[in-house]
């Protein structure tokens, strides 16, 4: 089986959100068809982008014309025009894409994507705004949610670890949390034994339920 995650995707809506994952994926050496109804917002990326073209995406034979059907993967990306996103996103199933990713603007909005048949609705206003959250609320340095009610988080070591190995913080039996990686100052992460001393400019990853992780930043 063919590998996907570098097949050709097509990105219909350039504005920060679609114009963001355009040129990152551009830029991670994926092909990208960027489609945008604004000739300006093209314009201004024909410079940064291979394949950046003005078309409407409500329109079916302009989808065909684009070569929009040979794709397997497409990113709704149109956010303030509703009706443009669920009928794009319609239209994409009509061709039959196979991994279509819309994104949506409010919970009714992504429960009509997908009612629409897309098999990825995201949320990027609501999803930065809660990580930001956690960022800027106490001792997580980054912070990755996993589900529902798992993340993964950069923190500090706490000071009362800090000397101590891992096996004698004993962390998932003290704080019911793993540490998955550390980060020595002026290192990059790597995975870490048991007999690992924490020392106090150490970052550490630990992963574990939300609750659980946040407690254990709060002790940073």
């Amino acid at each position: 089986m063919a590998d996907k995650k570098k097949e050709p995707v097509v990105v219909i809506g350039l504005g920060r959100f679609g114009t963001a994952l355009a040129l990152e994926l551009t830029r991670e050496g994926t092909e990208v068809l960027a489609i945008d109804s604004r000739q300006r917002v093209v314009q201004d990326l024909t410079g940064q982008l291979a394949h950046v073209v003005t078309a409407d995406a409500t329109d079916l034979e302009a989808l065909n014309q684009l070569g929009v059907p040979d794709f397997y993967r497409a990113v709704v990306a149109i956010g303030g025009d509703l009706e443009a996103s669920v009928l794009t996103t319609s239209l994409l199933m009509e061709l039959e894409i196979e991994d279509i990713w819309a994104k949506a603007v409010s919970l009714q909005h992504g429960r009509i994507l997908e009612r629409m048949g897309a098999h990825h609705v995201v949320f990027p206003e609501h999803d930065m705004g809660e990580r930001i959250a956690h960022l800027v609320s106490g001792g997580v340095i980054d912070y990755v949610e996993l589900g529902t009610d798992f993340a993964v988080v950069q923190t500090h070591a706490p000071r009362e670890l800090v000397g101590a190995t891992l096996d004698d913080a004993v962390l998932r039996e003290r704080f019911n949390v793993s540490a998955v990686g550390i980060k020595r100052q002026g290192e990059d992460f790597d995975l870490v034994p048991a007999d690992t001393v924490l020392l106090y400019d150490d970052d550490i990853l630990v992963a574990g339920k939300i609750r659980d992780i946040e407690k254990f930043a709060e002790r940073v």
